[in-house]
């Protein structure tokens, strides 16, 4: 009779067990589809502000290389000047790409997944 006892409770527990695990599996995939969710939408946030970003910033662009065009006889002299201060801008951001985008970026990728 103890003996019977013993293997139930053997095979109670191993079923306990083969529960346990699924239920864990269950909760790991809802905790990853949880996150990759999050992350999705927001990286989605971040790309639409980008976007409307980059439109406004060409705008204002245009609207600046006219203003300096203007003040300076030639309108085309504007551009050059615009076009030569992005060009500066971008040997420098060049320059400092781990600094100012890779590390960063690094982070806040890092930060969503593993919040």
């Amino acid at each position: 009779m103890r003996e019977e006892t013993i293997s139930e409770s053997i095979e109670d527990l191993l079923g306990d067990t083969g529960k346990y695990i699924e239920a864990k599996a269950e909760l790991w995939k809802l905790k990853v589809a949880d996150r990759t969710t999050e992350a999705t939408a927001s990286i989605a946030t971040q790309l639409i502000l980008v976007f409307i970003a980059i439109i406004a910033l060409t705008l204002l662009n245009i609207a600046v290389a006219l203003l300096i065009g203007k003040w300076l006889g030639e309108l085309h002299y504007g551009f050059f000047i615009v076009a030569g201060f992005y060009i500066l801008l971008g040997i420098i951001v060049y320059a400092f790409r781990k600094q100012i985008i890779q590390t960063p970026l690094y982070n806040v990728i890092i930060n969503k997944i593993l919040k």
